[in-house]
């Protein structure tokens, strides 16, 4: 994983390249600049890799359950040296995706999507990639000293269907049914959903933590049935690094930890951030932490009921299920290769950190107990779709349905750019109090029943040791429609 290299030359225009591996195994390469067209654009290649990825959704040879794909979110930052970091504006077209792979620019130009173009699986290299960034919207003349670097994150595609929250089970303050005991509520739109006590309308149990049992969930709210993509794992140290080292010096002081324990090694030296345990996941984030990262990557936080759809997809609920879909569980019992990039549980068989055993007392690097691609989801801890570590490892942070702030979420994305204290300020979007955030899937210090069905609607703005997991989601410009099929564990 490369995590910074320098380079400058002239073709009308000043370009000093930094390639940021920021995901699993993510890797991004010859960041080039291809040509400029004066007072308008500029071309830009790179290339990108990436191990564990898949797509099954196309007719004919390879097509299976789940029916989705894996995808790498795609942006530039850039900088008129020596100055700060800005989002890079991208055009609506005059990409260039290579032969085999699909490119798909958002349409606010925050960045692209790019993933296989045919049904696949296995590690997925894209050469010769190209973006069009339009250096004249975002205010850089032909001839300015700029520096540009591009970032990945891994995603999976979540199609658009119907699928049920709540598992029938004894968590606390779990979905159902009202009119029934404990029967899954069935979301078949995005229309608005009535809350309460009427037969057929979507209830949950008054627990201290549960949330007010206000409503409705308005249409605008995202309900996951809605295609979207989210985060195929946890954000790592490494990642977060990459994000620091971007910011002004007033946001930066806002945003880091400055923890050293429960494998926080998130450092500065020289005015750069790094760390000795780079794919680790981070933990020490608190809400202002991870939505400042969503904003910043133009992603958005997941909804508690997207968060649903990810672990379980269109499969019928089992009570008290973890993530993959089943109730066996195995602990992490100790680390293997610590700190490097094949870190992994040392116990075999081990599919959730929880617990907080002795040997392990953090969470352990993004990934390492699954491939991430279709396969066995209990062995792995997969969720339906492909994502990783949902049930334990770091808390999910979703936006909760059990407050008036949680609610007022419409699902907007951020723009790249934070406020002058490194703040996301996304209009709807939780504030830094937390106001609207709620905790789901548990942590590496968590008892096992944390990891399943139970709610939080708990309202938590500081950073803590037992972290928090950043989970992004964002939408393409046009949604494909998803086939359903049961993948079996």
């Amino acid at each position: 994983m490369k995590r910074g290299m320098g380079q400058r030359y002239w073709l009308g225009i000043w370009l000093g390249w930094a390639v940021a591996a920021a995901a699993n195994q993510i890797q991004v390469s010859q960041l080039t600049l291809l040509s400029i067209s004066p007072g308008s654009h500029m071309q830009v290649k790179f290339d990108l890799a990436w191990d564990n990825s898949w797509r099954c959704d196309q007719l004919g040879e390879g097509r299976s359950a789940p029916g989705n794909w894996d995808a790498a979110w795609v942006f530039l930052k850039y900088r008129v040296s020596p100055g700060d970091w800005h989002h890079a504006t991208l055009a609506a077209n005059g990409h260039v995706a290579p032969n085999g792979v699909a490119l798909d620019a958002t349409t606010d130009g925050m960045g692209a999507w790019v993933y296989r173009a045919a049904n696949g699986s296995g590690t997925f290299t894209v050469n010769d990639a190209q973006l069009r960034w339009n250096h004249a919207a975002d205010g850089v003349l032909d001839g300015d000293p700029v520096e540009l670097k591009l970032f990945a994150i891994e995603m999976v595609y979540v199609p658009t269907g119907a699928f049920k929250v709540g598992s029938g089970g004894s968590g606390d303050s779990e979905f159902y049914e009202s009119g029934t005991s404990s029967q899954p509520f069935l979301i078949a739109s995005e229309n608005a959903i009535a809350v309460g006590t009427s037969a057929g309308q979507l209830y949950y149990a008054s627990t201290e933590y549960g949330g007010d049992r206000g409503g409705p969930i308005p249409a605008a709210f995202p309900k996951g049935y809605a295609a979207f993509y989210g985060m195929k794992t946890e954000i790592s140290q490494g990642q977060y690094c990459d994000f620091l080292n971007t910011l002004t010096s007033v946001q930066v002081t806002n945003r880091y930890p400055e923890q050293s324990t429960y494998r926080h090694a998130v450092t500065t030296s020289g005015g750069a951030y790094t760390s000795a345990n780079w794919y680790v996941a981070c933990n020490f984030m608190s809400w202002a932490d991870l939505t400042a990262y969503l904003d910043w990557a133009g992603l958005r936080p997941m909804t508690e009921l997207e968060f649903e759809k990810a672990c379980r997809g269109n499969r019928d609920p089992v009570p008290n299920e973890y993530a993959w879909g089943g109730t066996s569980i195995t602990q992490a019992t100790g680390i293997a290769n610590a700190g490097k990039a094949n870190e992994t549980a040392s116990n075999a068989g081990a599919n959730a950190v929880y617990g907080s055993h002795a040997s392990v007392q953090g969470p352990l690097r993004v990934g390492c107990l699954g491939l991430g691609s279709p396969g066995n989801r209990v062995a792995t801890g997969a969720g339906y779709w492909g994502m990783l570590e949902l049930s334990g490892n770091l808390w999910e942070r979703p936006v909760t349905v059990g407050n008036a702030a949680g609610r007022a979420f419409t699902g907007l994305h951020g723009n790249g750019v934070l406020n002058v204290n490194g703040e996301a300020d996304v209009p709807h979007w939780p504030g830094t109090n937390a106001s609207g955030a709620g905790f789901r899937g548990g942590i590496w210090g968590s008892a096992a029943s944390f990891l399943g069905a139970p709610r939080t609607a708990l309202t938590r703005r500081t950073r803590t040791p037992n972290a928090i997991r950043l989970t992004a989601v964002a939408v393409f410009g046009s949604p494909r429609a998803g086939w359903n099929e049961n993948w079996e564990t």
